[in-house]
């Protein structure tokens, strides 16, 4: 039997800064170069990149599909090759690319390229959120509050995102939360609870420096509210990976937990905003995905 050769591109070209149209011929050229026969297909609609996803694992017509845009897209795209055989890789092109970061993939899209050469895959946990997929960091609170907001006035990219939140933190306040953590409860206030499959929303912000999407663990990180003259050192410990040090913040590790709130509170999945919920139930699937990595990944 000849070795499958021919991989699919499902490409976003509204995520992040946009698409050039000349990153459309890298991509041809790449696979050229590595002897790999190349489809690509542009999403039209949100959820059209599961679509796209799931009918070629279904088909079982390509060795890998590559999502081309940024943590929205991964997403979608893991739904359509979650629990099947289909190799799934990245090639990044968000605002923040969190899963690409934590698989230790190249930013710059022509360096990212080279990926397409790798024969080096993982067996990559996911979760569930309330029966929906999340690959990456879900969270509940000022996060989810601030992702439902994102966007909204046209505003993308790091800049936006970081004004928005200083908009929002004064306004936004704590809450009470009953927590069952793998049967255990146990009663928290909070600021902010991050649902981390991998260690960072994306931009290096790791709100959980010591995840690993292969530890079949969630890691649940409760993040109180941030005194102003306390939010340098904060912010310094996200971004140099120091986090878990903070007195700030409690983190565990569980494979499933459930979180009830006296009234509805914002959340959202892998970056994406879903209405306000008063209940909610994750748990870890084990070994579920199959993702390409780079030929010296550590993550």
């Amino acid at each position: 039997m000849n070795e499958n050769k021919k991989v699919l591109f499902i490409i976003n070209k509204f995520s992040g800064g946009g698409f050039q149209d000349s990153l459309e011929g890298r991509i041809i050229d790449a696979c050229g170069k590595a002897q790999l026969e190349c489809s690509i297909e542009f999403t039209q609609t949100k959820g059209h990149a599961i679509e796209l996803a799931k009918q070629a694992a279904q088909q079982n017509n390509f060795k890998t599909v590559f999502a081309v845009g940024g943590d929205g897209t991964v997403n979608e795209v893991a739904q359509g090759l979650v629990g099947t055989s289909t190799l799934m890789g990245i090639i990044p092109n968000g605002s923040g690319n969190g899963l690409a970061r934590h698989l230790g993939l190249h930013m710059n899209f022509k360096k990212s390229l080279t990926l397409i050469e790798s024969t080096r895959s993982i067996l990559m946990d996911t979760l569930l959120v309330n029966n929906m997929l999340s690959v990456n960091v879900s969270g509940v609170g000022f996060d989810g509050h601030v992702a439902g907001m994102f966007g909204k006035d046209g505003t993308r990219g790091f800049v936006g995102y970081s004004k928005l939140v200083l908009k929002e933190f004064f306004r936004f306040k704590e809450f009470v939360v009953e927590v069952e953590v793998d049967g255990e409860k146990i009663n928290r206030e909070s600021f902010i609870i991050a649902l981390a499959n991998s260690s960072q929303y994306g931009n290096n912000a790791r709100v959980a420096p010591q995840a690993s999407v292969c530890d079949q663990l969630i890691d649940v990180c409760f993040i109180k509210k941030i005194p102003v003259l306390q939010s340098i050192g904060f912010g310094y410990k996200m971004f140099s990976g120091g986090l878990h040090r903070s007195a700030l913040v409690e983190m565990i590790k569980a494979k499933k937990i459930s979180l009830r709130f006296n009234k509805p509170i914002a959340f959202h999945i892998d970056g994406e905003a879903h209405a306000p919920i008063d209940l909610l139930e994750i748990k870890i699937q084990p070994a579920s995905l199959r993702m390409l990595v780079a030929k010296n990944d550590k993550a």
